[in-house]
């Protein structure tokens, strides 16, 4: 018999969350990001209330960009048994910026769309599923050390773009309503517009350093783990090598984006059978621990990690940073 979830008729969510155990023991901070897409208040209230009967909770809502970075830091100063990152990617990117070299674990509830890296931990998406996990975690305490990639400064989790991908996060974080309603339609249909038309026309240009060789190309896409992120329940696999205790870098440089290349880009990154690296404009490279990318043509390029847009740069270095995060999962 299947677990009910918040979802299932005749199940509510306060019976879904009631709290176990008597004794809480480890230190937990919960970081909430209240404009998550699926996040409300009675929710992270809840979710509190059910966790603290295994842990001693504390819980903060995230007021500014990189406010999940400097509660982080401050929580690792403090010693923190583990910090709970409530939310999308981009709020565990934060997190785990602020956690990167310490002895506090990370791990995360879902309350985005994708929520990629609570899946390639083994964390359910629902969020009655997710608690429960964390609730039966504090008698199964094991954490251990992965990897991370970094793209100049910013630390990355599984995965960042130089060009397209990260033009089209941009545009869809722009829109915030559009993006929790329609999800990953709206990405595909931002993506689509954006490679037909500037792209299409006069994408920037960049050069990636890679393995001892100089690519041209319109866009770079970096993975420290796989896959690059879903469409809906489906993996989008780009690149095949790198995992999240691999110690090296794996990716694809785009030599051009024409719309004739549309339908076999898009067919290739959704097949469960086919690789996007095999694609005849990709340029696939794995097993490095550094490369660089740069522009070619005097414009800045748009850089994102994690799906979090991060801004333009003229150049950018990739690196990992193998086993600098600590997670429990």
């Amino acid at each position: 018999m299947s677990t009910p979830t918040a979802t299932d008729p005749g199940v509510r969510l306060e019976d879904s969350l009631s709290p176990i155990g008597s004794t809480p023991g480890k230190r937990m901070l919960v970081i909430v990001n209240p404009y998550a897409t699926t996040v409300s208040d009675r929710l992270k209230h809840l979710v509190v209330y059910a966790l603290r009967g295994s842990y001693q909770v504390d819980a903060i809502d995230t007021e500014r960009r990189d406010h999940a970075t400097e509660l982080c830091r401050e929580a690792a100063r403090e010693g923190y048994d583990v910090v709970v990152a409530f939310g999308g990617d981009g709020t565990v990117n934060e997190a785990a910026n602020g956690l990167v070299g310490s002895h506090t674990p990370l791990t995360c509830l879902p309350g985005g769309r994708a929520n990629v890296y609570c899946r390639m931990l083994g964390i359910p998406t629902d969020v009655v599923d997710a608690t429960e996990h964390l609730l039966g975690l504090a008698d199964d305490w094991r954490p251990r050390a992965v990897d991370l990639g970094r793209a100049g400064s910013r630390y990355f989790t599984f995965s960042a773009g130089v060009g397209l991908d990260a033009n089209v996060v941009e545009q869809v974080d722009a829109h915030p309503a559009l993006k929790a309603r329609a999800g990953e339609y709206y990405y595909a249909w931002v993506a689509t517009r954006t490679f037909t038309g500037r792209y299409a026309r006069r994408p920037p240009r960049l050069e990636a350093e890679v393995g001892g060789e100089r690519v041209q190309g319109v866009t770079a896409l970096i993975q420290n783990a796989t896959p690059y992120t879903y469409f809906g329940e489906r993996p989008v696999e780009l690149a095949r090598g790198a995992t999240l205790d691999s110690g090296d870098l794996a990716g694809v440089v785009m030599r051009r984006a024409l719309p004739l290349d549309i339908p076999t880009v898009a067919w290739r990154a959704l097949s469960r059978r086919a690789q996007l690296s095999r694609h005849r404009q990709m340029h696939a490279f794995a097993g490095v621990t550094a490369l660089r990318v740069r522009s070619t043509d005097e414009r800045p390029l748009p850089v994102q990690v994690d799906g979090d847009y991060i801004g333009e740069l003229p150049e950018v270095e990739f690196t990992v940073r193998p086993r600098g995060l600590s997670v429990v999962a």
